[in-house]
């Protein structure tokens, strides 16, 4: 990849005080300095920033990195209330950027059933038994993360690998259930909850949705892409009836639990894709209230019409103080996921020869929707999985570019681009497209691409990061939180390895990234691509001071103990917003246990 260099206000002067700040023999120097509000001193510092990669330590002051240098330099920078971390060798890097997940998601994910570690169906139902045991009369059980493709075993009766509603019925025959599949294209809904949506044997598949039915025609509960609304529209309907107080304190709850489990991983800024007009004019309350966590939000509208109306009212850049940016719509999707059959392929499914997936929201729709971000200078980030969709959203992108030849400079995205056809591998760069891609996405669906879509069509054109680097795309790096965990360690991982099963097989490994290009993706990309390179993605004076601090080096450590690694600090603004309870007393060279394999998959 291309190295990007982007010189900033004061750049020039910001660098002479670091190389002053290490200038001790010259007479006359080093003149007196201010003291800085943070000192990170014995750290192996990656700054991403090509005139200076490499530093021992680090000063901060306002917010803002001031200084970076050896220890003995940048302890000139240690006043009487300058807070001082001796890291004793941790690998410290610009904080991670998670480019897309979903806040609310997470944290509403933190509070349901978790059904992804369960290892089969029957553990699947074991555990909403025992929710409902706990559960109030007519109260919902909600639970997210199952992966067919994972379990250990088929379910028997099934259909398309898929369980028949009966278990799930006994042991829930009053509580409706809604089990969210990992990807987020499909969910499993009890009779009880079929019945408050109003779903039976005889309701039509809705446009951009299935419904799975058994051999006598029989709605089975697996509902995929948007037949499943109507399931989340009853779910809604319920919490209507209660309390506004309780709503209220979910919702807090849902976002606390979000903004820590993130500052807990080392993820310093979140893009999140996205949020209704009334959440974000609700995030952008809590904001200003105080988040540590710095955000980065998309407009998520279904109506072009409501876009139209009220898009350009919402563009925010830099409120509460670099904590809070909206200036793109997205992820409205082209297609569902592999992992339900939904991806939007040009040719049949291997393991399906019937279907080739659905185009979820009608690209009519989408086209609008771009050209009214291109009108008032948004940002768009549609998902696109299968080769069609991604074709199709290319396609429409160059279209508008043509028509708006500005809109090119917005930096458009495409989520996911897991698929694509070999002739569409070059139009990113040459388009100026953005590959937004999640590397444990890879590892993930591993086991089952084969089997869905061949063996060519998998070597050609599936998590292609190398050929897409190789051909000048920028493409970026996250989990899609709840659908992978938010952890950026398994993230690198995967990135560098294409392991999965442990370790014991690697996913057509030619495709994996260098360690530089995982960093980069993770921290100097994902800022680019939210239009923050000047401020974030490397440690540079003059920028914000957000840093993540990790107990062994990323860059050069063996790749099986990658997943030994742990996030020591994270640091936003120059302000410790999370701290391991043993960093204080990790040295260079303590090793962690092997993190457990991450098993939801896209």
């Amino acid at each position: 990849m291309k190295s990007f260099r982007v010189l900033i206000p004061g750049l020039a002067i910001a660098i002479s005080a670091a190389v002053h700040a290490g200038d001790t023999q010259t007479s006359g120097f080093p003149p007196p300095l201010q003291p800085a509000d943070l000192v990170l001193l014995d750290a192996n510092i990656a700054t991403l920033d090509t005139l200076q990669p490499q530093a021992q330590a680090l000063a901060v002051r306002d917010g803002r990195i001031v200084a970076l240098g050896t220890d003995a330099a940048i302890k000139r920078y240690v006043g009487k209330q300058t807070k001082v971390l001796d890291l004793h060798g941790a690998f410290v890097t610009p904080g991670f950027i998670e480019d897309h997940g979903h806040l609310m998601d997470t944290g509403e994910s933190l509070m349901q059933v978790d059904v992804g570690k369960p290892a089969n169906w029957d553990e699947v139902v074991a555990v909403v038994k025992a929710a409902v045991a706990k559960a109030k009369p007519g109260e919902w059980i909600i639970g997210q993360g199952w992966q067919q493709a994972k379990w250990n075993k088929v379910p028997q009766p099934n259909v398309d690998g898929l369980p028949l509603p009966a278990a799930l019925d006994a042991v829930s025959p009053n509580n409706p259930v809604l089990l969210n599949h990992a990807s987020g294209h499909g969910i499993i809904a009890n009779a009880q909850a079929l019945k408050l949506a109003g779903i039976g044997d005889k309701t039509p598949d809705p446009a951009g949705g299935a419904i799975v039915r058994d051999a006598q025609g029989r709605a089975t509960g697996m509902l995929r892409d948007n037949a499943a609304d109507p399931v989340f529209a009853a779910y809604n309907k319920f919490l209507k009836t209660l309390p506004a107080s309780e709503l209220e304190a979910r919702r807090e709850h849902a976002l606390q639990l979000a903004v820590q489990n993130e500052i807990g991983k080392g993820i310093t800024s979140f893009v999140d894709q996205g949020e209704s007009f009334r959440a974000v004019d609700w995030l952008k309350q809590q904001a200003g209230k105080g988040l540590p966590l710095r955000l980065y939000v998309y407009i998520d509208e279904r109506s072009p019409a409501e876009l139209d109306k009220h898009l350009a009212e919402y563009r925010s850049i830099g409120y509460a103080d670099n904590h809070f940016t909206v200036r793109g719509i997205g992820e409205d999707v082209a297609d569902g996921a592999l992992g339900t059959h939904s991806a939007w392929f040009l040719e049949p499914y291997s393991d399906a020869p019937t279907l080739t997936g659905l185009n979820v929201n009608k690209m009519s729709d989408l086209t609008q929707m771009a050209k009214i971000a291109a009108r008032d200078g948004f940002q768009v980030a549609f998902h696109a999985i299968g080769d069609r969709a991604n074709r199709e959203l290319l396609d429409m992108y160059e279209d508008i570019f043509t028509q708006c030849p500005e809109a090119r400079n917005l930096r458009w995205r495409i989520e996911h681009a897991q698929h694509l056809a070999p002739s569409d591998i070059p139009r990113f760069a040459q388009l100026g497209v953005i590959a937004s891609m999640q590397s444990i996405h890879a590892c993930s669906d591993a086991p089952m691409v084969v089997s869905r879509i061949g063996e060519k069509r998998a070597e050609e054109g599936a998590y292609v990061w190398k050929k897409l680097i190789d051909s000048g795309a920028i493409v970026l790096d996250g989990t899609d939180t709840p659908v992978e965990d938010t952890d950026p360690i398994a993230n690198f991982y995967c990135g560098v390895t294409r392991a999965y099963a442990r370790g014991k097989k690697t996913f057509f490994p030619a495709q994996a990234k260098t360690r530089m290009q995982e960093l980069q993706s993770y921290t100097w990309n994902n800022a680019y691509a939210i239009y923050a390179e000047n401020e974030l993605g490397s440690l540079t004076p003059g920028k914000l001071a957000d840093l993540a601090v990790f107990s062994g080096n990323l860059l050069t450590m063996p790749a099986e103990d990658i997943l030994r690694t742990r996030v020591l600090y994270t640091i936003i603004g120059g302000k410790v917003v999370y701290q391991r309870p043993d960093a204080d007393k990790w040295r260079k060279g303590q090793s962690f246990e092997v993190m457990p394999e991450f098993d939801h998959a896209e």
